[in-house]
């Protein structure tokens, strides 16, 4: 969670696993839309002598659609390589690093951007520095400054940031994944317990970042901004994909296997939870090769979900409405298929079309919210999740409310809720790094030394 070891086979290789996808209008900078990815999940911030980095054989891209069909219209990719300065030391540096440019710094990892729409390339950037990770206090004494450093600007108005940030998703995974049970209401789970506190299984966790900065007219159908909340042309669609090579072969000169051949997606995500709690395991790794743009196919697993049937069984006689409701679930299929079409939300839409595809969607035309609520957009803030996704937004309370029936009556008045459904969640917030409120927003990752195990992190 939200895509975190999400997938049998990608999860035996988190260099190219997606963690997390965020897309909303900058608060800062309101005329640009600020995309992150997020790969290699649960980093442990004392990984060394081999710290965590890009994988030089991975192609990321963070992928745009505009044009109603589920299709890629725009893409970013990103390029890494890494070099080795001192070939006869083992060491990821050699003393204090307080430059991305120092010497010191053993195994430096340079990027490339490059944007692709519809089908024609361009290089926008090369060459750029991603920052060392978070060693420690003596190794990266000033860890803020040089990710700052690591902050680059091309073109007009556009930033990029590659490197290592806090986790910023929270979740109680441990409990979660123990027979469904959350925390502050397993006094009434089939296997009850005294309710507590719920305990953020992402505490003290690292990711590494890709976040880039860009005017919304980059992104739209027709290269404006829009301002009119109700203009189709104001909805963009978001996903993240790792991709490799689809041939492996070890040489034996090298020492270390070498990619060939075409690139093939391994990994993506858009609506966070979707392949995690959504998507049945056996089809778990073939979701994470398709495009979006099929994602009829799995429309059952939305419309019916596993987990909406789970509730009530896990939690007998708090569900008993949810238990006998029969009919699909357009609610959700509106949210993570479709988008939100007009006259469902007063004055608000993120409708892409009827093309059913995850898609993270956002009405860039929604002002960034003077007094943002991390519920979003069933705690009446327009600007969060599912319109887009900020990085402080609570989606796993939000999504445990949808499934537990909360948001049916938006498309069915005849539905009563239950009494539960409003107050659902696993009683987790953010317990890593503050987030920043310039750009790249996700906060300042954990030390390798100032941390302990089991601890909230230090950064």
């Amino acid at each position: 969670m939200s895509s975190h070891r999400e997938a049998p086979e990608i999860s035996k290789d988190p260099v190219a696993d997606n963690t997390d996808v965020y897309a909303f209008v900058s608060p800062d900078k309101p005329d640009t839309v600020t995309l992150i990815a997020n790969f290699i999940p649960f980093q442990n911030p004392f990984g060394g002598p081999n710290f965590y980095e890009f994988g030089d054989d991975v192609l990321y891209q963070i992928h745009i659609s505009n044009g109603g069909d589920g299709k890629t219209d725009i893409s970013y990719q990103f390029r890494f390589h890494a070099e080795i300065r001192n070939k006869k030391t083992f060491l990821y540096n050699t003393g204090p690093i307080t430059s991305i440019k120092d010497t010191t710094w053993n195994r430096p990892q340079y990027y490339s951007i490059t944007r692709v729409e519809h089908g024609r390339s361009r290089i926008l950037a090369r060459d750029l520095a991603a920052p060392p990770v978070n060693v420690g206090v003596r190794s990266t004494p000033n860890y803020a400054k040089l990710a700052g450093q690591a902050i680059h600007t091309f073109g007009t108005n556009r930033k990029v940031f590659a490197g290592q940030r806090a986790d910023g998703f929270f979740a109680d995974l441990g409990s979660i994944f123990d027979l469904g049970t959350l925390r502050p209401f397993q006094m009434a789970h089939l296997i009850p317990s005294a309710a507590a506190m719920g305990v953020n299984g992402l505490q003290g966790s690292n990711v590494h970042t890709i976040a880039i900065q860009v005017p919304i007219s980059d992104l739209t159908c027709d290269g404006k901004t829009p301002k009119d909340v109700m203009d189709p042309k104001s909805v963009i669609g978001v996903y993240a994909s790792a991709s490799r090579q689809q041939s492996k072969i070890l040489d034996d000169i090298l020492g270390i296997p070498v990619w060939h051949g075409p690139h093939k997606q391994v990994s993506r995500l858009g609506n966070p939870l979707f392949n995690e709690v959504i998507v049945p395991m056996a089809e778990k790794d073939k979701w994470n090769s398709r495009p979006p743009s099929d994602d009829k196919k799995y429309a059952e697993y939305v419309t019916k979900p596993e987990l909406a049937g789970l509730l009530p069984v896990l939690y007998p006689g708090v569900f008993p409405r949810l238990a006998a409701y029969k009919k699909p679930r357009a609610d959700l299929a509106a949210i993570l298929l479709t988008g939100i079409p007009k006259g469902v939300v007063p004055g608000f839409q993120n409708y892409t079309g009827p093309v059913q595809a995850d898609l993270l969607r956002l009405n860039v035309a929604v002002p960034p919210s003077k007094s943002p609520n991390p519920l979003g957009l069933v705690a009446g803030d327009a600007a969060g999740f599912p319109n887009g996704r900020r990085v402080f937004d609570d989606v796993v309370t939000v999504e445990l409310r949808a499934v537990a029936g909360l948001t049916i009556p938006l498309v069915d008045p005849s539905y009563t809720i239950d009494d539960a459904a409003g107050a659902i969640k696993d009683g987790t917030s953010n317990t890593n790094s503050d987030y920043l409120k310039t750009f790249p927003y996700l906060g300042t990752p954990a030390g390798g030394y100032q941390s302990k195990p089991g601890v909230p992190a230090v950064s």
